[in-house]
């Protein structure tokens, strides 16, 4: 039987562009370029990796988000996944990690798997906690944050290293896991990745497919919300401490003013 994968990815805003808030302080996602989250094409890598060594295996890469967000799903077909399902709704507008697991639980279910692959986290809002409530909801075992992964007889096997220790973790499937970016580079698409991407069916489902109320999700079934948000500061130019002398003493002085001392 073939081994079943599902990466979860996610369409973010460029982190090198000029992000802010929309009026509704959600994240503007319009006036800025997106992409695929780096941190999800580790997991990409790793499933294809683990698809390498199956003997059957197929991928599906599965995101929640607008219409450009299928331009994440176009970058993981290119790498070498086999299909897509883009969950997209105009209700899905502000909904928070708690109503996303529950879209992905649901479109993850429909989709059918053994083994779901998630990012450690995602580069726009960098909580972390979703492979974690995406496993609870699944009623599946979660190994996170590794930095090796592997599936061999229906088990899952990972090291997942610490600043103070290293394990060795392993789960029966089905099973959740995040990887680290440590858990291996991940690759370019080849020309003819990208143009074999074009073909690669992608499957669209909205909120009525997977049962899933409005309430539940959106900015009125948000869990989190932001109460405000400013501006970053524009730059101001930098103190200068000439040393005539006195530069040591001048130097104390302003880092004791700043409180760094």
């Amino acid at each position: 039987m073939s081994l079943r994968i599902v990466v979860c990815v996610k369409y973010v805003p460029d982190a090198t562009g000029d992000r802010h808030f929309a009026d509704d302080l959600t994240v503007d996602r319009d006036d800025v370029d997106g992409l695929l989250s780096e941190l999800d094409e580790y997991a990409v890598e790793q499933a294809l990796q683990i698809a390498d060594e199956a003997d059957d295996a197929e991928i599906t890469v599965l995101t929640v988000g607008p219409e450009d967000a299928k331009d994440a799903l176009r970058k993981a077909l290119s790498m070498g996944a086999d299909k897509a399902v883009h969950v997209e709704d105009d209700d899905l507008h502000g909904t928070d990690v708690m109503g996303t697991s529950l879209v992905l639980a649901k479109a993850i279910e429909k989709t059918g798997y053994d083994l779901v692959i998630c990012g450690m986290a995602s580069t726009d809002g960098v909580m972390g906690v979703l492979p974690a409530i995406l496993a609870e909801r699944l009623g599946v075992p979660q190994v996170t944050l590794l930095s090796e992964v592997s599936v061999e007889d229906g088990v899952v096997k990972g090291r997942r290293d610490g600043d103070a220790a290293t394990e060795q973790l392993e789960a029966s499937l089905p099973a959740v896991v995040s990887v680290t970016d440590q858990s291996g580079e991940a690759r370019y698409p080849s020309f003819k990745g990208i143009m074999a991407a074009k073909k690669k069916p992608v499957e669209s489902l909205d909120l009525d497919d997977l049962d899933i109320d409005a309430d539940e999700v959106g900015l009125e079934g948000a869990w989190t919300k932001v109460d405000s948000a400013a501006e970053r500061p524009a730059r101001t130019a930098g103190t200068i401490v000439k040393d005539e002398g006195e530069g040591g003493k001048q130097l104390a002085q302003f880092l004791a003013s700043q409180k760094f001392i």
